[in-house]
């Protein structure tokens, strides 16, 4: 089969285009015809500096060294049960920018005939975060002004179109662009800013009225944290999960005390742990089935190109989610 191989750290060089026999799944696995494989920046992570988040089961991130190389990257694939020829989305760990992929059973959810596999990867990790976002960390009371980071980006679009259902009484969003920015106002934000670290503060502050910010959700960390805890209200909360930036945040504890705020950090594989991702899923799938909900599907690349694709996305030159297409 085709597939991209990682052969060890470093930039877009170290992914490269092999033929690999068809891999065999273990038990309780089950083997996936790859028709759309997602990019995520966890890739990214994961070919620059070896650190793994998406896990199949157990475990919390980790670092791969020199020795776990070469490894074919990419942890969700759309595609076809080998077994039963029925339409899946899955989640697999690593193996995914393949032609075939091996899945736990239990993270391989069958999918419904009008959902499209670009849209069934946009939702598997980057819609259930949004979901999480407010149903687990956020849980709103009518009242607020929720701040989306990355407002165009695949989390972010989605999280800036679940907000007034979800209870925010304002949405900003913010985007590195102005077509960007135009996107996530035609998706619902009610305001969106530059996200630059210059007078972010002051552009927040200014969006909502003069008045502090209730909500962020933040996934780039370093200034940009740093901007928008500045201009968080009394009581309000930072959801921290990622950090884009490389620079995680650094907030001691008198910052948090004075003005009773909060932050909180979501990784998604603690909600797959524990209560699993079938409940957001299905919500996402109905709210898409019912057009309250139109994920934004990037580019799609042959697989070929997978390190261009990993490229545009470090370079903020995307919108929605990015995928691989195993035939081409």
């Amino acid at each position: 089969m085709r597939a991209i191989r990682q052969r060890g750290l470093g930039g877009p060089e170290v992914l490269e285009l092999v033929e690999l026999p068809r891999p065999e799944p273990p038990e309780g696995h089950i083997l996936i015809e790859v028709t759309r494989a997602g990019v995520n920046f966890t890739d990214v992570q994961g070919r620059a500096t070896g650190m793994r988040t998406m896990v199949d089961s157990g475990g919390a991130p980790q670092r791969l060294s020199q020795d776990d190389f070469p490894v074919v990257p990419g942890g969700e694939v759309a595609g076809v049960r080998a077994d039963t020829g029925e339409r899946v989305v899955a989640l697999c760990g690593t193996g995914g920018y393949a032609e075939w992929a091996i899945a736990l059973e239990e993270l391989t959810y069958p999918l419904p005939a009008e959902i499209t596999d670009e849209i069934a990867v946009a939702l598997l990790v980057q819609g259930t975060t949004a979901w999480h976002l407010y149903t687990s960390c956020a849980r709103l009371s009518g009242q607020e002004t929720v701040v989306v980071q990355a407002a165009a980006g695949g989390a972010g679009s989605i999280a800036v179109q679940l907000g007034k259902s979800m209870g925010a009484a304002r949405i900003i969003g913010m985007a590195s662009s102005e077509e960007k920015r135009q996107l996530a106002l035609s998706l619902g934000a009610t305001q969106a800013i530059d996200s630059a670290p210059e007078g972010l503060t002051d552009r927040l502050l200014q969006a909502n009225d003069g008045e502090p910010v209730d909500v962020v959700f933040d996934m780039t960390g370093g200034e940009v944290f740093e901007g928008c805890f500045a201009a968080l209200a009394a009581f309000g909360t930072v959801v921290v999960y990622g950090v884009a930036s490389g620079a995680p945040p650094t907030i001691g504890a008198r910052s948090l005390i004075a003005g009773s705020r909060s932050i909180k950090g979501f990784w998604l594989m603690d909600i797959i742990r524990t209560v699993g991702l079938e409940g957001a899923l299905d919500d996402l799938f109905a709210r898409v089935l019912e057009g309250d909900l139109r994920p934004v599907v990037g580019a799609t690349y042959p697989l070929g190109e997978a390190a261009r694709a990993q490229e545009d996305l470090l370079r903020r030159r995307t919108t929605g989610k990015l995928c691989l297409d195993p035939r081409s």
